[in-house]
């Protein structure tokens, strides 16, 4: 399969683009609960490869895949899954390539605003390739996003720091604290009416996880956050709390999470 990818994706580098294209709707495994991410993921190593003999060729077909004009994307469809092979892509490849990055954090504050969360999500994880490739530089865009975006770019901001292997870099671990609490902080001020929009829905319920990823990496700073946090007696951001607290990475932190939810009682 490898093969055949690679041979596909040398082809479409040429301009002969639609045979990948159909061969990553074929094996996308969408329709489904689960998309196929090992296949973005070859996709993303193989084009961030040929940069070096391609350049051209691989933003062209990056541009294709993440931005293709396309009237039947919906979600969890094979046409779905074609743009995000391309957002994966399109972090991968900046993460290689330093002078592409400024493109391609357009390109993923754009995408974070998806309507479709296989998308979202691949936003996340084009900047987790960043940030393993460029950290002050991704954490700047991220804490932009966080202060200014709207509620699913600041879920994007949020859910791209809570990836356990990125957070033993001390500088992303202080960054990803700083990005739950700004988030949080914006959370406890919106309005009642306004809480019932998707947008803010969907960012309650990934604050609902990140902010326990966070602090089982950093648990001292991550439970003093919680603590401010539930001081504010504030009805969706105690959710938050209590979520994070069911979370199986706090469990050896028993002292602390029973302090926290007596705080909530």
């Amino acid at each position: 399969m490898y093969d055949t990818l690679s041979s596909l994706l040398e082809r479409a580098l040429t301009g002969n683009r639609r045979p990948l294209e159909f061969y990553l709707r074929d094996n996308s495994r969408l329709p489904g609960a689960r998309a196929n991410l090992e296949l973005a993921n070859d996709v993303s190593c193989l084009l961030a490869s040929a940069i070096t003999r391609s350049p051209e060729g691989v933003r062209a077909l990056l541009n294709y895949l993440a931005n293709g004009n396309r009237q039947d994307i919906a979600s969890n469809t094979p046409a779905e899954f074609v743009v995000l092979c391309g957002i994966i892509a399109s972090g991968t490849c900046a993460a290689a390539q330093s002078d592409w990055r400024e493109g391609t954090f357009s390109l993923l504050e754009y995408s974070a605003c998806s309507a479709f969360w296989r998308v979202r999500e691949g936003v996340a994880i084009a900047y987790q390739h960043l940030l393993s490739a460029d950290p002050q530089a991704t954490l700047e865009q991220l804490t932009d996003l966080a202060v200014e975006g709207n509620y699913l770019q600041q879920r994007a901001a949020v859910a791209a720091v809570a990836e356990p292997p990125l957070l033993y870099n001390a500088d992303v671990l202080m960054g990803a604290l700083h990005l739950q609490r700004i988030v949080l902080s914006h959370v406890r001020t919106v309005p009642l009416q306004d809480r019932r929009a998707e947008g803010f829905r969907t960012l309650k319920r990934t604050l609902g996880y990140t902010l326990s990823v966070v602090t089982a990496a950093a648990p001292d700073e991550g439970f003093a956050l919680m603590r401010e946090c539930a001081s504010w007696n504030d009805h969706d951001v105690n959710w938050i709390l209590r979520e994070n607290l069911r979370k199986k990475r706090l469990a050896k932190f028993s002292s602390d999470t029973e302090h926290l939810l007596n705080l909530l009682a």
